[in-house]
């Protein structure tokens, strides 16, 4: 049979043939909980919201004030970060149509890379398309089967994803327990790599990597430290360049990730290093290898926001005033806040059923808040997590407040 014969084949149509459910299909249609929430009224997720992402947002048509987005410096909606976007898709077009290895490279990739390590006090970095996929690239590609990865239990899930694709052996320690670190060290064998990945700024807690004693374990047992500083960077640190910098150890860690989705207002990711790593990155990474280029527009929205961010550090400033006034007024109101001293701040309610039901309440009354519950955290463990951003008005924060203070006397919370 030629290729042509094959190509002009016609097959009978045995699509009204009824089969028996597949193990996949009876897996899927027994996975209900959505449903559940969704009959009770309180199911919280894949919310649309009809318009940009800012300190106000509008959902079914009704403004509600955004308390749940990782825009710390209130960028994503930045005149010039949209126009500078708008010239990069006149200029390259709305994608790449390729890999970074191949033919997916830009002029344009390369100059936010050389500004991303300037930023971050690293000799070069390598940007993704996500995220995630930094971390998931990253991690296998550094280790091998003789090799050890020491994760915080609280690291971020992209982390978690990073360790399951990598042959090294894989080792925990209780959050920033520097104790339960140093254990895990010393099970280390052999003269494998050993490499730390903690998060900078915890995502879900709001918390502070402890990196001094991390990083003075790390030279004791002869280990490297990444540091995934995707809530830390715009945040923490001399201009906002992240948890390293904040402590003054950006020399001392070898490897630093970030995000563009969260103060950048893009979307995409990238590591900094010394250049004999990201050489070997580029050349090992079957992430970056196998996967199409970040788009032209969001590029060029890095780039912006990096000079935006420059040329503005009253943001930062701003977005701290916020922080501290926030955690104030929920502390003095008698929430558990956790170790929280960062942007992020979890409203611990300890029940999942309650956790659903004030973030539905909320709401109701104007307030967008992200609900975490298990599987996400432990059962004892649900929370609201309440995010600052620098355009937030005190009369804003004030308002989502007293209105998390009431519904949670309703509910017992508090």
């Amino acid at each position: 049979m030629t290729k042509f014969q094959f190509l002009s084949m016609q097959y009978p149509d045995i699509s009204s043939i009824k089969t028996a459910d597949s193990l996949l299909r009876q897996k899927v249609l027994n996975y209900d909980t959505p449903e559940k929430l969704k009959s009770l009224g309180i199911y919280p997720y894949f919310r649309e919201i009809e318009s940009d992402q800012d300190t106000k947002v509008m959902i079914e048509g009704k403004p509600v004030l955004m308390f749940g987005s990782n825009s710390y410096l209130g960028l994503t909606n930045h005149p010039a970060i949209k126009s500078a976007a708008r010239r990069a898709i006149n200029k390259y077009g709305t994608g790449c149509a390729g890999s970074r290895f191949l033919n997916g490279t830009l002029d344009i990739h390369t100059e936010l890379e050389e500004q991303l390590a300037a930023f971050t006090g690293k000799e070069a970095a390598l940007v993704f398309s996500t995220g995630f996929q930094v971390n998931i690239g990253v991690i296998p590609a550094l280790l091998g089967r003789n090799d050890y990865l020491l994760l915080d239990e609280l690291d971020h899930a992209s982390i978690i994803e990073g360790s399951r694709l990598c042959f090294g052996k894989t080792l925990k320690f209780r959050h920033n327990n520097m104790e339960s670190l140093e254990k895990a060290l010393q099970n280390c064998e052999g003269g494998g790599v050993r490499l730390i990945v903690v998060d900078g700024v915890f995502s879900m807690e709001g918390d502070i990597a402890n990196l001094p004693e991390i990083i003075r374990l790390a030279e004791k047992y002869n280990a490297s430290v990444m540091v995934d500083d995707a809530h830390g960077l715009g945040v923490l640190g001399k201009q906002g360049q992240g948890t390293s910098s904040y402590f003054n150890l950006t020399h001392r860690t070898e490897l630093i990730m970030g995000t563009f989705s969260k103060s950048l207002a893009s979307i995409g990711g990238f590591i900094a290093a010394e250049k004999a790593t990201i050489n070997f990155l580029k050349h090992h990474a079957r992430l970056l290898i196998f996967s199409a280029s970040i788009a032209p527009s969001a590029t060029a929205s890095v780039i912006a926001a990096l000079k935006i961010i420059g040329e503005e550090p009253e943001r930062i400033h701003r977005l701290w005033a916020n922080t501290r006034m926030a955690l104030f007024e929920l502390n003095r109101a008698g929430f558990d806040t956790g170790n929280s001293c960062t942007p992020i701040i979890p409203i611990y309610v300890r029940d999942d059923m309650k956790t659903f039901q004030l973030s539905r309440m909320l709401l109701e009354e104007g307030i967008f808040v992200n609900p975490v519950t298990s599987p996400a955290v432990a059962k004892d463990a649900s929370l609201i997590r309440f995010s600052l951003m620098a355009t937030h008005t005190r009369q804003q924060i004030e308002e989502a407040v007293e209105k998390i203070c009431r519904l949670s006397k309703k509910l017992d919370i508090i």
